[in-house]
């Protein structure tokens, strides 16, 4: 088979598995109106927290024509009672960052995000995948722990020389832009890898995941590799996780064994 021939193939593979994200994402949203002092509508979405209950968001009209999109402080609060506090001024500027890389603000708790008719589609995106990032990125591996799983990633990368850039966003095939924790540039024969940590690791992250890989990695060089590092600390990976990425050419790296593919990051 010639390359052109592969090439095409890997196209249409691609493009079938965000056609099929896309309508499981479309055919698992329900919509519920709540009436109150401002009108809103209860999103319902097929995307898990970390609790696997599915996340909901809360739309209403702006006095502009357009919508404000918010989850009303649900993600903040729960992991506030769960014992993960954001004061310290480290975790204020990571939740900061996190949120500026899907152009999402925070008002008091809440996450939020305007959207007009036309960048709805976009905006409710953004606003998914933040409350999913701080949901991650703030989830502690158990109460006697004290630092953040990708701070541990960013130390390990550190320790061993990996040069990387944070906290990149790229656009995928579909027009959606999609936040990765670390990129490695490409450097002589080595190729650009994209690594994302995934503090708790389940069937939701790996969904995530993976359609940001798919819908990104028709945009980026064909040779472009991603990696997943995964938090074991505490819970075994769930064995269906490791085959959702390992289908989608995504390395699956739990942290017991993160030494293994220091070489390959280090370059």
């Amino acid at each position: 088979m010639t390359a052109t021939k592969k090439s095409s193939l890997l196209v249409k593979e691609l493009q079938g598995g965000i056609d099929d994200y896309f309508a499981w994402l479309r055919d698992r949203t329900t919509l519920k109106e709540i009436k109150g002092d401002k009108d809103y509508v209860e999103i319902t979405t097929p995307h898990l927290d970390r609790h696997n209950d599915c996340i909901q968001f809360y739309a209403r009209q702006d006095g502009a024509g357009g919508y404000v999109l918010t989850d009303d402080g649900a993600v903040i609060s729960d992991l506030e009672m769960s014992g993960c506090k954001l004061t310290s001024p480290k975790r204020q500027e990571l939740l900061r960052l996190t949120l500026n890389g899907f152009g999402v603000e925070c008002d008091d708790k809440a996450l939020v995000v305007r959207a007009t008719p036309q960048t709805f589609a976009r905006k409710k995106h953004d606003l998914i995948q933040a409350m999913l990032a701080v949901n991650d990125m703030f989830a502690l591996a158990g109460p006697t722990v004290n630092s953040l799983f990708i701070e541990d990633v960013s130390a390990w990368l550190e320790q061993n020389e990996v040069r990387y850039v944070p906290r990149i966003r790229m656009t995928g095939q579909s027009g959606y832009d999609h936040t990765f924790d670390f990129v490695i540039a490409k450097f002589r024969d080595e190729p650009e890898r994209i690594v994302q940590a995934i503090s708790q690791p389940s069937k939701s992250t790996a969904e995530a995941l993976v359609f940001k890989w798919i819908d990104t990695r028709g945009a980026r060089d064909k040779n472009s590799q991603a990696y997943a590092v995964l938090n074991d600390q505490e819970h075994s990976v769930p064995e269906g996780v490791l085959e959702a990425l390992d289908s989608y050419n995504i390395h699956a790296v739990p942290w017991s064994v993160r030494a293994d593919v220091v070489e390959k990051l280090a370059v």
